[in-house]
């Protein structure tokens, strides 16, 4: 039998994570129980609810569906109520929202569908997530550190290179997980190592955002619901928009538009573009609101995704989450819950195996892939229908589901037991294939008892307690 050292068996195994998003952080977490993680950042991270460069998107409205508080819960008990503390809210689905559907349908305001979404502030959210996660003392953070390229080969990551400021220097690893967002360079680093070029697709329907923060009318404050005129992809432009309200008496109100009707940062156009929607419900209510600021805008809003769970090899030491893998255009709300539901997904490789034994990379970027493609294909499913937005046109496949996903939205709109299959789906807490269910189906084929919504489900009280 060869020496061995006793160090090298008591060794505690090391991960590097690259980014301190929140795919990063909730990440970290997980790899906190096996190994000491050490979290590579580009910016230096804000004491408090701050923005920060590294992510852009967090100006504009957020919120984290069902499936995403459920994931955030397994891996960080409490988290949900800490945050719910700070000034969040738990905002039942439908029975706390006003919305109306892409092919013009207004949901019925039904309540005990027992899913709720997480709204604040992306800047509260991050600050609560930073605070929690950062506190565990075998997790460190490097900020203004750049991550530069993978050392190893093909068969194996060891570790990376990084760069703060002029010293760069190499750090050795057992496990390495990219969570740098939309802006990975794995692709390029793959194939720096000899792989091939992994398959991508994007689908960009062209979608502009502005944003604009309002003070909430004081009686709306706490329990005003989110309204939310959700974009025709058959009537292109497709322009939405979506109030908001958060932490502090706020109102962010994010509008939306595709190539030829996106919304500008012009201040005089804002309102006129809300009240120009598919229904004026959004700018009637801005319309007398008080502005905190001005108007941001993003144009990156693409979706993409890479397929590295279909290479045909894949380096030990590995591994790509969230964004990182797919992004989606934002008006769909799927990023936050994708992010914590590839740690779970990562936590469950990492419970039957070793950080560093061969093949644990590799059973983590296949696991990490099936919460991508829920998301993915609800986001596609919409937005392939936009002029211009993927150089193929939507497969007969494609159509057909988007057919029957309308019809869907159309019979839950009306029936509860239909939206509970439907919020199912959409909160990414179950499989498309619950469309398909009994409780679906028999819904569908004997229609709903209730007719079409004419106007906004909001109340009479609700109109007064937000109109001066």
């Amino acid at each position: 039998m060869p020496d061995v050292e006793i160090s090298d068996i008591s060794r505690r195994p090391t991960a590097i994570v690259i980014g301190a998003s929140a795919t990063g952080l909730f990440a970290a977490s997980v790899l906190a129980d096996v190994a000491d993680v050490t979290i590579i950042e580009r910016d230096a991270l804000p004491d408090g609810p701050d923005g920060r460069k590294g992510v852009p998107q967090s100006r504009h409205a957020h919120l984290v569906w069902s499936g995403g508080v459920e994931a955030f819960e397994e891996l960080l008990p409490g988290f949900v109520d800490d945050v719910v503390a700070r000034g969040a809210r738990l905002v039942d689905i439908m029975g706390d929202m006003v919305s109306r559907a892409p092919n013009t349908v207004w949901f019925r305001r039904f309540g005990g569908t027992r899913h709720r979404n997480l709204v604040c502030s992306r800047n509260l959210l991050d600050h609560a997530l930073r605070e929690r996660v950062l506190s565990d003392s075998r997790i460190t953070v490097q900020e203004d550190t750049v991550a530069e390229g993978l050392v190893g080969d093909a068969m194996r990551v060891t570790g990376l290179r990084v760069q703060r400021g002029a010293d760069e220097r190499t750090l050795s690893a057992d496990l390495v997980i990219d969570a740098s967002g939309r802006g990975s360079c794995a692709p390029n680093w793959l194939e720096g190592l000899g792989l091939p070029r992994v398959t991508e697709r994007r689908v960009d329907a062209g979608v502009a955002y502005a944003t604009r923060i309002y003070q909430a009318p004081p009686a709306t404050v706490g329990n005003f619901p989110l309204v939310n005129v959700q974009a025709v992809p058959a009537k292109a432009p497709g322009q939405g928009g979506i109030i908001l309200p958060i932490e502090g008496g706020r109102w962010i109100v994010t509008l939306s538009g595709t190539r030829g009707g996106e919304p500008t940062r012009e201040p005089g156009t804002f309102t006129d573009f809300a009240l120009g929607l598919g229904d004026p419900v959004i700018g009637e209510l801005i319309k007398d609101a008080k502005p905190l600021g001005g108007i941001a805008t993003t144009r990156s809003t693409a979706n993409r995704r890479r397929y590295y769970e279909r290479m045909k090899a894949w380096p030990d030491g590995f591994a790509v989450l969230g964004d990182a893998i797919a992004g989606y255009n934002p008006v769909y709300g799927h990023g936050l819950t994708v992010a914590a539901q590839c740690a779970v997904a990562l936590r469950d490789v990492l419970d039957s195996k070793s950080v560093s034994a061969p093949g644990t990379a590799r059973r983590i970027q296949r696991a990490a892939a099936r919460p991508v493609a829920g998301a993915w294909d609800l986001a596609v499913g919409q937005d392939a229908f936009y002029p211009g937005a993927s150089d193929t046109p939507p497969t007969a496949i494609e159509r057909f589901l988007a057919r029957y996903v309308d019809r869907a939205v159309d019979t839950g709109a009306r029936n509860p037991r239909a939206l509970g299959a439907l919020l199912d789906v959409m909160s990414l807490s179950k499989p498309a294939t619950r469309l398909f269910s009994p409780a679906m189906l028999m819904a569908m084929l004997l229609g709903p008892k209730k007719p079409h919504l004419e106007r906004p489900p909001l109340s009479d009280a609700e109109w007064k307690s937000a109109l001066p």
